[in-house]
Order: structure tokens, then C-alpha cells, then sequence
């Protein structure tokens, strides 16, 4: 779904961009309801460790770095997100070796803070509402980036503390 999603970012106009945030959200909620079903029949995978966060990592970063492109996202917040989270990804791929490093609680919370913050960004809503409406969920959708950046540094500081620890041990 993210090639879809881009294509439509890409587009010109309120219909394609409100149709990109309905890509985004279906995408978001398959890839919460795959997670679900996996933890409920018991069939988490290391692969699935793995493999989930990095689908979740090409639909986040996709959104971040066109909502940066159309000037609604400040790059500094877009470059500071890409960083920690390929610089995380990589981390959890050279820890494999010792440990696999599951996805945090806090890993979690940021996945989710960023999902909802930027399907705030990424819906029209001048289109679909009056403007005081639009502008307060704008705000509010600025705020929850905000407050996603900041989890989004902090667990990655965190995931940074458990592989030194990981590797400590492991000596």
C-alpha cells in the first residue's frame, strides 16, 4: 500500500491527498490488525519482529518525508525521525547476533503517537470541515507529532541503552 500512498501524495489537489490519508489509515490498521491476529494464534515470528517495524518504518517514513516535500511538516522533525529510526533498525539487525530486540512498549507508543499525527497532517480537513474546525485539528495533529518526536527520541535513546547492556552481558 505505501507505492499507492505515495503516488497519491504526489498528486495534485484534495481528492488525491485525502484519498493518500485514507491509504495511510487502511495501511496503519491492516498492519495493526496482522499484529493482533499473529500475538492471538500464537504465530510471532523473529522474522516478524523483524519484518513488522520495517513495514511500519516505509509507511511512517514515507508520510514524514512527503509531508515534509508539500511544507506541511518541518524537515528538522522529518530528518531527526528518519535518523532514529534507521539508525535503530540498523542497531536491531547488528544485535540479532546476540539477542533479537523485540519492539519496546514505548516503541509502541511512538508508532502510534506518529500514525495519528500524521493522518492528522495528512487529511484535507479545510475540505471536509469549516475552518475553525480544521484549524484546532491541525493543531492537534502538530501537537501529537510533537509529542511523538519526543518519544520517538527517547525510546531510541532507550533501545540504544539495551543493546550496550545486551552486548555487556553477552562478553
Amino acid at each position: 500500500m505505501v507505492p499507492v500512498f505515495v503516488v497519491l501524495m504526489l498528486r495534485e489537489g484534495q481528492g488525491p491527498r485525502m484519498a493518500a490519508a485514507l491509504v495511510f489509515m487502511l495501511a496503519a490498521a491492516t498492519d495493526r490488525l496482522d499484529g493482533q491476529l499473529a500475538r492471538s494464534r500464537n504465530l510471532v515470528t523473529s522474522f516478524g519482529k523483524i519484518a513488522d517495524p520495517i513495514a511500519d518504518k516505509a509507511l511512517t517514513l514515507s508520510a514524514f518525508v512527503l509531508l515534509s516535500m508539500t511544507g506541511d511538516l518541518w524537515w528538522w522533525v522529518t530528518a531527526l525521525v528518519v535518523v532514529r529510526e534507521l539508525g535503530i533498525t540498523l542497531l536491531r539487525f547488528v544485535m540479532l547476533r546476540r539477542a533479537v530486540m523485540a519492539a519496546s512498549r514505548g516503541g509502541k507508543l511512538k508508532t502510534f503517537l506518529q500514525i495519528l499525527g500524521l493522518t492528522g497532517l495528512l487529511v484535507p480537513w479545510g475540505a471536509v470541515l469549516p475552518t475553525g474546525a480544521a484549524q484546532v485539528l491541525l493543531y492537534l495533529a502538530y501537537a501529537i507529532v510533537a509529542a511523538a518526536t519526543v518519544v520517538t527520541v527517547v525510546t531510541g535513546l532507550d533501545y540504544v541503552r539495551d543493546a550496550v547492556r545486551i552486548s555487556r552481558d553477552a562478553r
